[in-house]
C-alpha cells in the first residue's frame, strides 16, 4: 500500500491547558505552517490553536480548573482525558513528538508516560522553577528531551541538569512587532500632546480587583489633587469586567478615559503607569514607559505564598533584569501615599524617568529579537527527525 505525503508528514501531539498556552500553541502551528508545513498538529488546545491548523481531540477548557474543590469535583473527567492521551501516545496515532505549553501539573505527568513509550518530549515555556518548587527542575530534565525556555535567565538553572535547553526569544516580541503602536490614541480621546496621563493598569484577572482595584482608584485620587491637569487611562482586558472598574471610578471626580485599545498602545499614550506585576510588566517594558508595580493579594494567600515563592522581586521586569530597576509596592507595602509619590518623581524628574527608560531599553536587548514561535517548529521539526 502506498503512503501519501500526508502519512509520511510527522505527527506532533501538543497539548495546552489554559488560553495563554492556547495562544502560544497557535502561534507555534501558524510559524510551523509558514517554515516547517510537512508537521501536522493534533492534541488539547482551544479555539486559536484549531483555528491555526491543530486537529483538536478534546478542548483545552476540560483540564483547566482553578480552586481546590473545583479541581477536586473534576479530578475523574481529568483522569479520563489523561488516559486518553495516555493510550493515543502508544496507540495507532501514535505522535512522533509530544510538545507541551505551560500548565505543569498536568503535563508533567503526561511527559512521564510519553518518556516511557519512547515518544520524544519538547517543553514550550517552562514551568516557573525560579519562582517556586524549584525541586522540579530536576524532574523536567529527567521526563524532557528538550526546553524551549522563554526568559533568557532560565538557562542556568537547567545547565547542570544534563536536559538540552535554549532560550528561544519570548513570545511577547513577536507579539508586539505585530502591534507596534501608532501613537494615535491620546489624538482619538481628545488629550493634547502636552497633557500628562497616568495609566492606571488593573492586570486580567477579576479576582485581583478585589483586592488591587480600591487602592488604584485611591492612588489616582492623590495623583489628581496634586495635578489636577493630568488625565488617566485605564485599559480593560478582554478577561476583566468592564462594569466593575466603570462603577468603581464613577464614584470618583477623576477625569479618566476607560479603554479597550491594545495594551501597547495605551501605553505608548502614557507618561508613566501605576501596574500590578506580571506579564504586563514586560509589555510596557517593550513600549519604554516608566512605571511602578503594586500587587496585593488575601493576607493568608501572602502569608503562604511569601513562604513558598524564593524569588526577591515580583516584576517580570525586574526578575528578567536581575535588579530592582522598577519600584514595587508589595501587599503592606502598597500605600496610596508612597504610590503617588513615586508615580509623581516619574512625571516631574525627567533624569529619574529618562534613568529608568535607559534601564528598560537594556532589559528588551536582554530579551533578544522576536522569532520564538518560529524557533520553536523548527526545533519540532528537528526533533521529528524526518524533514522532508
Amino acid at each position: 500500500m502506498l503512503q501519501t505525503a500526508a502519512d509520511r508528514s510527522p505527527k506532533i501531539m501538543i497539548v495546552a491547558g489554559e488560553a495563554s498556552g492556547d495562544l502560544h500553541g497557535s502561534n507555534l502551528i501558524a510559524a510551523a505552517a509558514e517554515y516547517q508545513p510537512h508537521l501536522q498538529f493534533f492534541g488539547v488546545g482551544g479555539d486559536k490553536m484549531r483555528a491555526a491548523g491543530c486537529r483538536i481531540l478534546f478542548p483545552s477548557d476540560e483540564l483547566s480548573v482553578m480552586g481546590v474543590v473545583e479541581v477536586v469535583s473534576q479530578l475523574p473527567r481529568i483522569y479520563t482525558r489523561f488516559k486518553q492521551l495516555k493510550l493515543t501516545l502508544n496507540g495507532e496515532e501514535r505522535p512522533d513528538l509530544l510538545v507541551l505549553i505551560d500548565f505543569p501539573d498536568f503535563n508533567l505527568r503526561l511527559a512521564k508516560a510519553a518518556k516511557a513509550v519512547g515518544v520524544p518530549v519538547l517543553y514550550y515555556i517552562s514551568p516557573k522553577v525560579w519562582a517556586w518548587r524549584s525541586g522540579r527542575a530536576k524532574i523536567i530534565a529527567e521526563r524532557v528531551d528538550r526546553l524551549a525556555l522563554i526568559f533568557p535567565f532560565e538557562l542556568k538553572i537547567y545547565e547542570s541538569l544534563g536536559v538540552k535547553a535554549e532560550y528561544v526569544g519570548n513570545p511577547l516580541l513577536d507579539e508586539f512587532a505585530e502591534n507596534q503602536p501608532a501613537g494615535l490614541l491620546r489624538h482619538h480621546l481628545g488629550v493634547e500632546p502636552d497633557t500628562q496621563v497616568v495609566g492606571i493598569f488593573p492586570g486580567s484577572r477579576n479576582s485581583e480587583l478585589n483586592y488591587i482595584l480600591d487602592t488604584l482608584v485611591e492612588t489616582a485620587e492623590l495623583l489628581h489633587r496634586k495635578k489636577p491637569t493630568a488625565k488617566f487611562l485605564v485599559p480593560v482586558a478582554p478577561s476583566l469586567s468592564r462594569d466593575v472598574i466603570e462603577q468603581r471610578f464613577s464614584e470618583t471626580q477623576l477625569p479618566v478615559f476607560i479603554v479597550e485599545e491594545n495594551i501597547y498602545e495605551v501605553a505608548a499614550a502614557c507618561n508613566a503607569v501605576l501596574t500590578v506585576s506580571g506579564t504586563v510588566t514586560l509589555q510596557l517594558t517593550l513600549v519604554g514607559t516608566p512605571m511602578a508595580i503594586l500587587y496585593k493579594v488575601a493576607p493568608l494567600s501572602y502569608a503562604i505564598g511569601k513562604r513558598l515563592i524564593k524569588i526577591a522581586y515580583a516584576g517580570l521586569t525586574n526578575i528578567v533584569a536581575g535588579r530592582g530597576i522598577v519600584r514595587e509596592f508589595i501587599q503592606d507595602a502598597a500605600q496610596p501615599q508612597d504610590m503617588c509619590a513615586e508615580v509623581l518623581r516619574l512625571l516631574d524628574d525627567s533624569d529619574y524617568a529618562e534613568a529608568m527608560q535607559n534601564n528598560l531599553t537594556e532589559v528588551r536587548k536582554m530579551l533578544g529579537s522576536p522569532g520564538c514561535s518560529a524557533r520553536v517548529a523548527a526545533i519540532a521539526a528537528e526533533m521529528t527527525a524526518s524533514p522532508l
